[in-house]
């Protein structure tokens, strides 16, 4: 009952707002003709003393009292026109109080949810379900109240990153580490948080964060990740290469981010594409460049072959496609997708995931999505 009182105030409201316009206009019209009215009656009197002072003769007095009267007669009588508007204006106010109104609220009952229980904020904060706007909200006003929380700031770090609420994450962070202690994991994140808000360059109070996080977790792939990274942003190619190759020799054959890892080593010079077995990247340090540019194309053309004999492999496409890109072979790269395509047709899953890759490696796919 309340939500209808309110509806009806508001409509009210607005109904006052859009009548005042056309009310008033008829009303200035008649205040404007009654105050020219007035200001030739004062004339008038005015003319009365000026001939009683002998500032004017008889004459001109008869004369200017013409003038004034039949200015006076025109603005009171009443406009020829009045009617028209009128009738205007009578059409514009049953249309802004009848059918605005009936307008509305059939658009209302049509596309509104006039049976939706009434959710004040405290409700919604209360049982927020999936809506991670409340959530976050409900975890703000927590930790207003309890800033000593340091759980509540582990969880809402990561969500305030993921939605690029970076300063707000560094906190989230810095509180999460000062309360609970820092873990790999905390310590990730903040160098992560850090370097989103330096453009991903790898400052040194990130490289910092880092080395602690390596020092609780050695084998930490991610830092490790960045640690290398921080060497080739500073132009240490022969440490950026080996930090590389060292963290492809440590993942396992499947890890998710060795594709990675291969791209960062073909810019140091030490390319290793196709998922390098730890084997492979041991040897590949012991050769000087040209050795290893032909290892390369040696591990790239055994991946075609095996992709030939068995081509259901999307993995494997996506690895030669990318390997064929990184060793600069337009031609075999572009060869590879049509034949990766054919068995991935471009419309599924797969072949959207294809053709993809080849607008990151900016290769051009007319002909191939038919």
């Amino acid at each position: 009952m309340l939500f209808w009182i309110l509806v009806a105030a508001l409509t009210a409201a607005v109904a006052a707002i859009l009548l005042y316009p056309l009310l008033r206009g008829a009303k200035t019209v008649d205040n404007a003709r009654a105050g020219e009215a007035a200001v030739y009656r004062d004339q008038l009197r005015e003319l009365d003393r000026d001939l009683a002072g002998g500032l004017i003769s008889a004459d001109e007095a008869d004369y200017a009292r013409a003038e004034i009267g039949r200015r006076l007669i025109t603005v009171s009588a009443p406009p020829v026109t009045d009617r028209k508007p009128a009738k205007h204006h009578r059409l514009s106010e049953a249309f802004v109080l009848l059918l605005l109104p009936i307008v509305g609220l059939c658009l209302y009952l049509v596309l509104g949810r006039p049976d939706l229980p009434s959710q004040p904020l405290a409700a919604r904060l209360a049982n927020p379900g999936n809506d991670m706007a409340i959530l976050v909200a409900k975890a703000e006003r927590h930790l207003a109240q309890h800033p000593d929380d340091g759980k509540g700031w582990d969880v809402l770090a990561p969500i305030y990153f993921n939605t690029m609420r970076v300063a707000d994450a560094e906190t989230a962070y810095r509180h999460a580490i000062r309360l609970l202690g820092p873990s790999s994991a905390r310590l990730d994140g903040l160098a992560e948080t850090l370097m989103a808000a330096s453009d991903g360059v790898v400052t040194e109070d990130a490289r910092k964060v880092l080395e602690q996080s390596l020092q609780l977790q050695p084998d930490n792939p991610k830092a490790r990740f960045y640690l290398a990274l921080a060497l080739e942003q500073a132009g240490k190619t022969a440490e950026a290469r080996a930090a590389f190759a060292a963290l492809a020799r440590q993942s396992p054959a499947d890890a998710p981010w060795l594709p990675l890892v291969g791209e960062h080593l073909a810019r140091n010079g030490g390319a290793l594409p196709g998922n390098p077995t730890a084997a492979d990247v041991a040897a590949a340090e012991t050769l000087n460049a040209g050795d290893q540019q032909q290892m390369i194309k040696g591990m790239v053309a055994s991946l075609d072959a095996k992709l030939s004999a068995d081509p259901n492999n999307l993995e494997g496409w996506l690895r030669l496609v990318r390997s064929y890109a990184v060793l600069k072979d337009r031609d075999r790269a572009v060869a590879a997708l049509k034949r990766a395509l054919a068995v991935f047709p471009a419309d599924s899953d797969q072949g959207k995931q294809l053709l993809a890759l080849a607008r990151e490696l900016d290769i051009a796919t007319e002909g191939m999505t038919q």
